[in-house]
């Protein structure tokens, strides 16, 4: 069975709202059977699995990992919709490009769609902030890359910018935490309620149909570079 087999499983129950216990007797198994699948501690049948599917109305592929779509969707750069209408051959036939290009803007339109729902304008600014800056520091990387390219375009040194840049960044996500949990910043009243942000990855599929599928393969793909770094 794959590593995420027991998350997926625990999630699912989570989400729905059930206990361990509730879902052991729906799914014809004992309580602690059931604990021993979500934590890894032990392996289930196939006939299991296939029962697990039914029972949150996903596919296995999701169940075992080989797909973050619960649909088990796999998707092909050509099914994920664009966000804008520019061409995307100016990447020479190229499909990675335009693959990771989607999926990171469908899932700044999920991102952005959420926040709207939040009424502090100090949260929106401070998560666009921080995704500016990292912008900013790739686009001076391949700027940068070209001897032949004036520094002049920028007003802080070579020298500087990248501790400086990561340090705005930390202030950033520092700030975007302490919103979130209620600290109120500057002038701004402290953000009470955070019930609009209430999600599961079945809420996501049905509210952004569109987009839901390249945010779950946005998060495969960093948390592989997260476990995996450098490769």
């Amino acid at each position: 069975m794959t590593a995420d087999f027991n998350r997926i499983i625990t999630l699912l129950r989570k989400e729905r709202g059930i206990t361990q216990k509730q879902a052991a007797e729906d799914l014809g198994v004992s309580q602690a059977l059931l604990s021993h699948y979500e934590k890894g501690i032990r392996e289930c049948g196939l006939d299991f699995v296939v029962s697990v599917a039914d029972y949150y109305n996903v596919s296995c592929d999701y169940l075992l990992g080989r797909s973050p779509d619960r649909s088990g969707l796999t998707l092909n750069v050509e099914d994920i919709p664009s966000p804008e209408s520019s061409k995307d051959s100016i990447y020479k036939g190229s499909v990675l490009p335009i693959l990771n290009k989607k999926l990171i803007s469908n899932s700044l339109n999920i991102l952005y769609d959420k926040l709207s729902t939040c009424t502090d304008k100090g949260l929106v600014s401070e998560v666009s902030v921080f995704l500016m800056l990292a912008v900013y520091k790739m686009f001076r990387l391949l700027y940068g890359a070209n001897a032949k390219n004036s520094s002049d375009m920028f007003g802080i040194s070579q020298k500087l910018y990248k501790g400086y840049s990561c340090a705005a960044m930390d202030i950033a996500e520092t700030n975007v935490e302490a919103i979130l949990s209620g600290v109120s910043l500057g002038n701004a009243p402290a953000l009470k309620d955070v019930s609009s942000l209430a999600m599961t990855t079945e809420s996501l599929s049905k509210d952004y149909p569109l987009y839901a599928t390249s945010l779950f393969n946005l998060i495969k793909t960093s948390e592989e570079r997260i476990d995996k770094p450098g490769k």
